[in-house]
């Protein structure tokens, strides 16, 4: 507020003149000389004030009790009456109420006796409470604003702290990236990691990352430290600073965590910094977190070393059998072979003296004694013959010793009398039996000896256990311009779904899938899809709708080896 008088009007005329002005203003208005003592004070101040305007008249400004922070308000006009002009100051007045805040607006009324300084108070307390709670939302949106960037923070490191964990399969690797990771994660002067051993009571230090001197390989007794591990034991954690300074690292502040997991405690994490320094609940969440972590993966790692080793024992007596099998069929191949030459003999001799080659033409009910066991005898010797080559080519191709003879191969020719030597097989099992090839089909160029391997015994198979009145179809396509695609389909004849992964397997067979009881001995499939991948060829078996489907594809031409 300014106001504009005389300069020939004396000091107390002034105040007379202001007295009739000022007290009909509403807000607060004092008026003070040089000498900062107070010339008058209009109605509304002396309210606020709670004195009386004779009270108020000549006082210092010290002696106005209402007024908080005197030495303020003093400077503040001390510098009013030097500069002249001066921004909006505070002004704290204790009222009945409680504290107030009040802006001054300062002006200089001149007189003969001097300037005389007028201000005007404004109440501001409600602009200073909202500005306060603004202030104070800002430092909780801060804090919150903080605590998320942090959490992010913490996501992001214990994410590419796990990552790192889980991707090993190796304990070792395992705990020297979690000590690692977290000590550089944490900015502390080191960790350690420990595992136990429940049964010794002891805990071995394995892996560490510091600047401090190597514990590495240190054996701790947990008897001889029941505060620490029994603590550690029930899968807590818990931090505290040396009292007496270690020879080595001096004093230090430690964190100690567990490994643990539902199935027991494994180890322990420690952190080790500077004395002053307490680990926040930030890094205590995360070592809690990478531990949990380390115990997932260690675990994982043992059932994964668990596994290697069973399976390096499953191969081991694997490779035992199939070299008992491949000696015992070497040892019996001679013996058989000369069984066979002389049954042989023995047929001769046999049609010379008794007529037995016209006693095997007749019905087998009809035979007899010495026909009947000279059938027996050559079927079975030949049955042995057939396993004991099946057993040796299959370890040929078991360990690449299976040579491959490539030419060209003209499929209209080479199926169609592949087959007719199973039409008289079918006809008299009651099955017709089709063969179908797509016309214009390219040469093949493979094998001949192993595709003729692999239709007669897939062919063999489809008259064995296809029931009279079944069909047998088999046909080849071109899928694309350098794919053939053969399939062979029987009627009256389902693989149960749960028995299909496992046909390929050698000496299986199928519960069940021989009612005729015309025998097996489960290696033909097995040197089926054995033959068909040495040609480079992919075999593959449906079943369903009373129906089965084997179907190979194979390639238009195999590029040999070097």
């Amino acid at each position: 507020m300014s106001l504009s008088i005389a300069p020939s009007v004396d000091t107390q005329d002034s105040i007379g003149l202001m007295a009739n002005i000022l007290n009909a203003v509403a807000y607060p208005v004092y008026a003070k000389g040089r000498d900062h003592r107070w010339l008058f004070a209009n109605t509304a101040c002396c309210q606020l004030l709670d004195v009386s305007p004779e009270e108020l008249r000549g006082c210092l400004d010290h002696d106005v009790l209402a007024v908080i922070d005197t030495e303020l308000l003093r400077s503040q006009d001390d510098s009013f009456f030097s500069a002249g002009t001066i921004a909006e100051q505070p002004v704290t007045i204790r009222t009945r109420n409680g504290l107030r805040q009040f802006l001054g607006r300062r002006s200089l009324l001149q007189t003969n006796s001097g300037s005389i300084l007028i201000n005007t108070l404004q109440d501001v307390s409600e602009l200073t409470q909202v500005r306060q709670v603004n202030y104070d939302l800002r430092q909780k949106l801060d804090e919150r604003n903080s605590a998320l960037d942090q959490l992010t923070e913490f996501e992001a490191t214990l994410k590419r702290i796990t990552d790192r964990v889980r991707d090993g399969l190796d304990e070792k690797q395992i705990l020297q990236t979690a000590v690692q990771e977290l000590t550089e994660a944490l900015n502390v002067r080191g960790s350690n990691t420990s595992l136990y051993d429940l049964e010794q009571g002891t805990s071995t230090i394995y892996y560490e990352y510091t600047t401090l001197p190597s514990d590495r390989g240190r054996v701790s007794q947990m008897e001889a430290f029941p505060e620490v591990y029994h603590q550690l034991l029930e899968g807590q954690y818990f931090q505290f600073c040396s009292i007496a300074p270690n020879p080595v690292r001096g004093l230090v502040s430690m964190l100690a965590c567990s490994i643990f997991d539902d199935r027991g405690v494994l180890g322990d994490l420690w952190l080790i910094n500077d004395k002053e320094h307490g680990f926040s609940e930030y890094e205590i969440r995360l070592v809690q977190q990478v531990a949990n972590q380390c115990a997932i993966a260690i675990r994982q790692a043992r059932l994964y070393q668990e596994s290697q080793t069973q399976v390096r024992e499953l191969e081991q007596v694997n490779n035992l059998k199939d070299d008992f099998l491949s000696t015992v069929s070497h040892e019996l191949r001679t013996p058989v072979t000369s069984m066979r030459v002389a049954l042989q003999l023995l047929g001769v001799t046999l049609t010379q003296e008794l007529g037995l080659e016209q006693d095997l033409t007749k019905p087998n009910a009809e035979q007899g004694r010495i026909a009947r066991y000279y059938r027996i005898l050559k079927e079975e010797c030949e049955r042995e013959i057939s396993l004991i080559n099946d057993l040796l080519d299959l370890q040929r191709l078991d360990v690449g010793n299976h040579e491959l003879a490539l030419q060209p191969i003209q499929l209209s020719e080479w199926l169609p009398a592949l087959v007719s030597s199973f039409q008289e097989r079918a006809t008299s099992r009651q099955q017709k039996l089709d063969v179908t090839i797509t016309e214009g089909l390219p040469v093949l160029r493979s094998d001949l000896s192993s595709l003729d391997r692999i239709w007669a015994e897939l062919l063999n198979n489809a008259c064995k256990y296809t029931p009279p009145g079944g069909e047998i179809a088999l046909s080849v396509g071109q899928v694309t311009p350098n794919i053939l695609k053969f399939d062979l389909v029987n009627t009256g004849v389902e693989i149960p779904q749960d028995k299909l992964p496992r046909i390929f397997d050698k000496f299986y067979r199928v519960p069940s899938s021989d009612p005729w009881k015309q025998g097996g001995t489960g290696l033909g499939l097995a040197l089926v899809q054995k033959l068909v991948h040495h040609i480079d060829g992919v075999i593959k078996v449906t079943s369903g709708d009373d129906r089965t489907c084997f179907t190979i594809e194979l390639p238009l031409s195999i590029t040999p080896q070097g």
